[in-house]
Formats: structure tokens, C-alpha cells, sequence
């Protein structure tokens, strides 16, 4: 796929109205983007007539061949805060719990991080979520129309570790709300639950002067300490012009040119963002907890944080998550090493004695030669003073 046709795929996400399809990241089929939010007056998100023929190229960037080796998440559920999810898309068929009315998705945006998190392939299909074999737990963080509210993130988050979810995945960032939010997100954490989310919006907010916002911003629940808060990435590395600064998210995982399904069908969209990314985190989080199931949720996020690929932001390696061996306890209470004792230098104390030596045979040897001359001359005075007295 051509780059530009990635990025223009990115910029149409926050359209409400119909746009051009975007191209699929390694394939000649467009499929129709994602959206974030629904108008009054728009109609839901339906079934996608079009499926992507090849593998995204998310799926090669993650290793999840060769992570499903070892984990698929398994016996894990994660909890998706979101638009909804719909209960009846193949890739999710029969591992959706719904509480309320999430088993629905009219935005689409929730059922798509529910499938790029535990979707599996349909029919020996291209397309995988990263854990398709972790459980899914639809929890409503939105309105219908996927308007975010920070009372239901809150309150979905609560709901979700009440209901058992190992991995809570919010996939809205709230500039207000933080109260609620972090007592929510303090309840998590003392249920041994671990909270995934986008570091920033998909979508720059639009500013006083009409134009998209990227100064780099603080959002909730990104912003609590606790929270593995992910921003995104393209297969080049990059992100896409005009996106949102990200203000010190803790990972960096795929999130640009994402292939996913929608709330019904086996159809697949197209769609990029911080939002995207921080599902791929949640799954990894999920085939975590399914291979090391005595792992406590802060230390799955130590695993992810400190087995990732070093870079500017460390980049998600879900592999080396999977297989790293780490020192055991937290990184703040590793012990502090003695100071070092360095040696002496035995080469410079070998010179200084040799200089000592050195030094005390030259005087030896002036003392010497004085006297050679001294002692003739005193005798030949008879020890007498030079002026003869």
C-alpha cells in the first residue's frame, strides 16, 4: 500500500459524514474507515462489504505468530469501555459479555478495538486480533452516538473489574473528569486489574481559531500513574501529520493504517489512532496474564514496559514480554549497590617506588661527588677556614 494512502486513511477517521475508502495497509482492497462518533442524524455502523484479502502489516510489526506459540489469552478477559461491542460479529462469536445495552455498537469504534484486541479470523480469514482467544467484556464508556462522558468511563471501569476483567481497555482520552476517574482506575489497581489507554485523542481537538489542536496535553485516564498509557505508530515509525502530540505516553505499539471488523459481519474497516494502538497493548496484556497467570497486573505492565524495543518512546515487543526474565521485585525496590572499591593502580605505584629509588640514588650520588672534591681540599688546609685563621 502506497504511504499516502495510509495517511489519508488516518485523516478521514474523524469524518461523521461518508468519505473516500481508505486502502488497506498490505493489500489492493479499500475498505470503508472507522469512525469515531456518530451524527444525530447519521445512520449506524453496518456489516463492510469489504474484506482484506492479505495480513495486515500489524500482524508481522507484533510477532503474533510466533507469540501465539507461546499464549493466545486464554481464560483472560478484557474488558472494552467503549461505543459497545456487537455480540454478533464472527470474530467474536461467543466470547462477548455484555453488561447493559453495550451488547450493541452503532459507532462501530468499540466492536473494531474489540476485534484488534481478541478478534479471530473468520473462516481462515487475514485478519486476527492480537489475544483471539481472551474473553471480551462489553462495557459502555459512551453515549449511542459514541460521545465520551468521563461519569460512564468511570463508571465502566468500576463495573468492569466488579464483573472480573483482568485487562481494562478504555478507549476514549477525556481532558476532564480526573476525580472520578482516578478513584475508578485506584479501584483497578486494587483488584489486581491492569488499565489500558490512548495517551490522546484520535483526533486533535479543534481550537479556538477553528483549527485542530496538537499541543501536546494532558487526558484522562492516560495521565494516572497507574494506567499503561500507549500512543501510536505507523510502519515506518511515524505518525501521521496533524495528530496529536502525545505528552510522555509510557508505549508505543501499531496503531496507523489498523485493519479491524466491524458490529456485525465479516467485513472489515480501516482506522488509525492512539486508540488502536492501546488495544494492541490490552491484547498483549491478555496473552501476559494467560501465560503467566501469577504475575500481579503492575507487574504485567513492568514486563511490557521494560522488555520493549528501545526507542525515543519504547515500542510494544510482545514477544519479549512473553519470554523476558526479569529481576524479581519492583524497579524502585532493587537495592542500591555498595559503592565501587577501585583498586590501586599497580603500574603507578610500581613508578613511584622506582622514582623514589631513582631519586635517592641521584642524591647519593651528588653527595658523593661532593665530598670527592670537599675532602681533598679540607685536607689539604688541614680542615683549616679558606681565610687562614
Amino acid at each position: 500500500m502506497a504511504v499516502a494512502a495510509v495517511v489519508a486513511a488516518a485523516a478521514a477517521i474523524s469524518c461523521l459524514t461518508p468519505v473516500p475508502p481508505a486502502r488497506a495497509a498490505d493489500g489492493p482492497v479499500s475498505l470503508p474507515p472507522l469512525r469515531l462518533r456518530v451524527g444525530d442524524g447519521d445512520p449506524c455502523a453496518t456489516a463492510s462489504t469489504k474484506t482484506a484479502e492479505t495480513r495486515p502489516w500489524t500482524h508481522q510489526a507484533l510477532q503474533l505468530s510466533r507469540s501465539w506459540q507461546l499464549s493466545k489469552g486464554s481464560g483472560v478477559t478484557v474488558a472494552v469501555v467503549d461505543t459497545g461491542v456487537g455480540e454478533s460479529a464472527p470474530a467474536l462469536s461467543g466470547r462477548v459479555t455484555a453488561v447493559g445495552g453495550a451488547g450493541t455498537d452503532c459507532v462501530g469504534h468499540g466492536s473494531f478495538a474489540a476485534g484488534v484486541i481478541a478478534g479471530a479470523p473468520a473462516d481462515g480469514g487475514a485478519v486476527s486480533g492480537v489475544a483471539p482467544g481472551a474473553q471480551v467484556l462489553a462495557v459502555r464508556g459512551t453515549d449511542n452516538r459514541g460521545n465520551p462522558d468521563a461519569g460512564l468511563v468511570a463508571q465502566g471501569i468500576t463495573t468492569a473489574v466488579d464483573q472480573g476483567a483482568q485487562v481494562v481497555y478504555v478507549g476514549q482520552a477525556l481532558a476532564e473528569g480526573g476525580e472520578e476517574i482516578t478513584a475508578a482506575v485506584a479501584h483497578a489497581a486494587q483488584e489486581d486489574a491492569l488499565v489500558v489507554a490512548p495517551v490522546a485523542p484520535d483526533v486533535a481537538p479543534t481550537g479556538l481559531d477553528g483549527r485542530p489542536d496538537t499541543k501536546p496535553r494532558a487526558y484522562w485516564p492516560a495521565r494516572v500513574p497507574t494506567v499503561l498509557s500507549v500512543v501510536d505508530h505507523g510502519p515506518g515509525g511515524g505518525r501521521p501529520e496533524g495528530a496529536p502530540a502525545p505528552l510522555a505516553p509510557d508505549l508505543s505499539a501499531p496503531g496507523d493504517g489498523v485493519v479491524g471488523i466491524g458490529p456485525e459481519g465479516k467485513g472489515h474497516y480501516i482506522g488509525s489512532g492512539s486508540s488502536l494502538a492501546a488495544a494492541q497493548v490490552a491484547g498483549a496484556a491478555a496473552l501476559i496474564r494467560s501465560y503467566e497467570p501469577e504475575l500481579t497486573a503492575a507487574e504485567v505492565s513492568r514486563r511490557l514496559l521494560e522488555a520493549a524495543y528501545p526507542d525515543h518512546t519504547p515500542r510494544l515487543d510482545i514477544y519479549a514480554g512473553l519470554t523476558a526474565v526479569l529481576p524479581a521485585g519492583k524497579a524502585g525496590d532493587r537495592p542500591v549497590p555498595e559503592p565501587a572499591h577501585v583498586p590501586p593502580d599497580t603500574a603507578a605505584a610500581a613508578r613511584e617506588r622506582a622514582l623514589f629509588i631513582g631519586g635517592g640514588a641521584l642524591g647519593m650520588a651528588v653527595l658523593v661527588g661532593a665530598a670527592m672534591v670537599v675532602v681533598p681540599l679540607g685536607k689539604a688546609r688541614r680542615w683549616r677556614p679558606a681565610d687562614g685563621s
